[in-house]
């Protein structure tokens, strides 16, 4: 089993301006990334906001973080859709423009069924030769991947991995029983990272790496290298903002967060709209008392 990364990988976001990808603060948020030490990056996953912008957009997006990267770090094109087709189309672009591999969502709003599931990842997976990584997010997806399903959607070559963002974590751990010789593992979930690894997780995807790449990426190696009380400390020193950054629907808040340090404009595209006032005060309280810089 080939592994393509051990560590932290970042689901960046898509920084907007004036209603456009404002791709120079992409640029500036990549290499900052790189610079910090990230192990992966994730171009137009859930974080980077694709289910508002159109394919031209999202496939630029995966293109521009390709060639800024330059095979520095592995860059995972966000390629899902709830259409296969339109999956297919994305693999095969964003392997055109030299992505590493592919983050490919449990199909959402059409709510198949557990073949229909095995079905869409193995004809993903038969299409193109980009390696994919299932994500299972039910809690975006109103869809699950069952043990038994992943276990029949791993037993195709080109499924490398799993990211696993379900908040059952006995199912999740049943599911690395299962498929674990297969596939890797890496958690979804911010707030249970260090536990997850400390269980056989090959690291994270993870949102508040947007904001500290570098605190994240430290504690999860911290974790792989098995120094748990440390890793557990820096879990349980971040777990605040961890929560506030999930306190209002995702990447709202890691989007005013990255404005307050500099890194982009406060912006996110209808249905979503900014963070409320309270919630915003208290998530950037936090982040002063983690000695960030922070404006407002």
């Amino acid at each position: 089993m080939s592994v393509l990364f051990e560590g932290c990988g970042t689901a960046l976001i898509t920084p907007f301006r004036n209603g456009e990808v404002d791709y120079p603060a992409l640029d500036a948020l990549v290499e900052w990334q790189i610079a910090s030490g990230v192990d992966a990056l994730i171009a137009a996953g859930t974080t980077g906001e694709p289910a508002t912008m159109t394919w031209e957009e999202h496939l630029s997006v995966i293109r521009r973080v390709v060639d800024v990267a330059h095979h520095r770090v592995p860059v995972i094109a966000g390629t899902g859709s709830n259409c296969t087709r339109e999956a297919v189309n994305a693999a095969r672009m964003s392997k055109e423009f030299g992505a590493d591999a592919q983050l490919v969502v449990t199909p959402y709003y059409n709510k198949t069924s557990q073949e229909g599931l095995v079905a869409h990842f193995h004809a993903v997976a038969d299409a193109a030769t980009l390696p994919v990584i299932v994500y299972n997010v039910p809690s975006r997806t109103g869809l699950n991947i069952g043990p038994k399903a992943l276990q029949a959607i791993c037993a195709h070559p080109n499924v490398i991995a799993i990211k696993e963002a379900d908040s059952n974590v006995a199912q999740s751990l049943d599911k690395l029983r299962m498929v674990g010789d297969d596939a890797s593992f890496y958690c979804g979930n911010d707030d249970i990272a260090v536990p997850m690894i400390a269980c056989g997780y090959k690291g994270v995807i993870s949102v508040i790496s947007n904001v500290m790449p570098k605190e994240t990426t430290e504690m999860v190696h911290l974790a792989l290298e098995g120094r748990n009380r440390e890793a557990t400390a820096w879990q349980l020193k971040l777990l605040p903002f961890i929560n506030a950054l999930f306190c209002e629907t995702s990447p709202i808040p890691v989007k005013a967060a990255m404005a307050a340090i500099g890194m982009c404009a406060n912006e996110v595209r209808l249905p979503l709209v900014p963070m409320q006032k309270a919630n915003e005060a208290n998530m950037l309280s936090i982040m002063r008392g983690l000695g960030l810089e922070v404006k407002g």
